[in-house]
This record gives C-alpha cells, structure tokens and sequence, in this order.
C-alpha cells in the first residue's frame, strides 16, 4: 500500500477561514489559494485525513500555510449535538491572535532581541514550556545587561530596584515569572497559555520602559536650564 491511498488537489480551493492573521489585529477571513487532501488507512481500517492549505488574509492579504489532520477515530459534538470530525488544526508561521512583535523590537541589543524573538515564536506555537523558559531567560538577560549584583537571580532582581531601573511593584511581578520560569525548567511544569500570555505582557512592559522608550525620549525636545545670574 503507498504512503497515501488517495490524492486530492484543490478541493477547497476559494474556501475561507476566519483564522489568527500574523499581521492584522485578530482573526480575519482567509480565502484558500491552493490545497492537497490526502486519504489513507491504516491495517485496522482507521482512516486518516490531511489537508495542505496555502491561505491568504482578505484583510492585509498576506500568505500563510494551514493545516489540518483528522482521524475516524475522533470525533466532536457540533453546536446542534451532531457528532463530527474533530480538526487538529496548525498554522505556519504559528501565530496568536493579536499576538504582534514589540513595535522597534529591532532596536533591541542582542541576545536581548534574539531570546525575545525565539521567546515570542514560542509563545505563538503552543511550545508552554520553552515560552516560560523564554520569559525567565528574558529576565535574565536584562538583570546581566543593566550589571545587576547578587548570587542568583532573585537577588538580581531585588538589586534592579535599588538601582532605581524597577519599582518594588514591578520586582514582584519579576519574581512570579521567575517562579513560573523555573518550573518551566526544572519541573517541566508548563503554565496555562492565559497565564504564559499575561507573563509575556509583562515582559513586553518592562523591554519597552527598560530599552524602547528612552531611545523614544531622546527625540523629544529637551528643556532649557537657564544659567542664574551672578
């Protein structure tokens, strides 16, 4: 028997997807460009569908990938009570809806900007465990970068407030990252995805007030100090 016992092109063709665009704010409808169904079975007689999809955003119109597996095996109830084909669907690249870059991330010094890129992608993948990684890595970095002193980083952080660079607000929102990242790598405790966004928030606010926003300030008009007079 072939890998594939049966081959479709373009079944779907002109079909659209209200999916997550990696540009636009949300999700948006997606027409189908092109697309490869296959069929196979197994020797127990299960039945396994793919489907390849080159998709592009009726909003921004940028082109992605979509696909999609199902299985004979696995079934959903529909909002009717009807029982269906349940959808293992990927997106390429992957994405979170309104999930977008810091904007002038590019300013960022490496590894700041590497870790934050590889972090990010992470995140928009559903990798849980590299993404908390990420983020404690993240906080890492910016207590080595501002020479931030002490023995782990616990007290690196406590440090970024004496340095006036963190509020003690700020350093206990540090310290919840820190706790999830370490379970992330030492536990293989992975956060919920609701939590690991709030954390890359998080993060997200202190690149922008520790590294964007000066560089922003120093476009602004500076105010004149006059001299007193003697």
């Amino acid at each position: 028997m072939n890998r594939f016992d049966k081959v479709t092109f373009n079944d779907t063709k002109d079909k659209e997807y209200c999916l997550a665009c990696s540009d636009c704010t949300g999700q948006t409808n997606h027409k189908v460009l092109t697309s490869i169904e296959t069929v196979s079975d197994d020797h127990e007689g299960i039945q396994y569908w793919e489907m390849f999809e080159i998709v592009q955003c009726q909003g921004c119109k940028t082109i992605s990938f979509r696909q999609n597996n199902q299985c004979s095996e696995d079934y959903v109830f529909d909002r009717e009570g009807e029982m269906e084909l349940e959808n293992h669907v990927q997106l390429f690249p992957g994405r979170v809806a309104g999930r977008h870059k810091l904007k002038n991330c590019g300013y960022l010094d490496d590894p700041i900007e590497k870790i934050y890129d590889e972090t990010h992608s992470a995140l928009c993948n559903n990798l849980s465990i590299l993404t908390g990684i990420g983020i404690r890595a993240l906080i890492e970095v910016v207590c080595k970068d501002k020479k931030a002193k002490g023995r782990d980083l616990e007290k690196k952080i406590d440090d970024l407030v004496k340095n006036g660079i963190l509020t003690n607000d700020g350093a206990d929102i540090l310290h919840s990252l820190r706790i999830m990242g370490n379970k992330a790598a030492h536990e293989v405790a992975p956060a919920s995805q609701e939590v690991l966004d709030i954390a890359f928030d998080v993060v997200e606010h202190l690149l922008e007030g520790v590294y964007l926003l000066p560089l922003k300030a120093k476009k602004l008009p500076k105010r004149n100090i006059v001299s007193p007079k003697i």
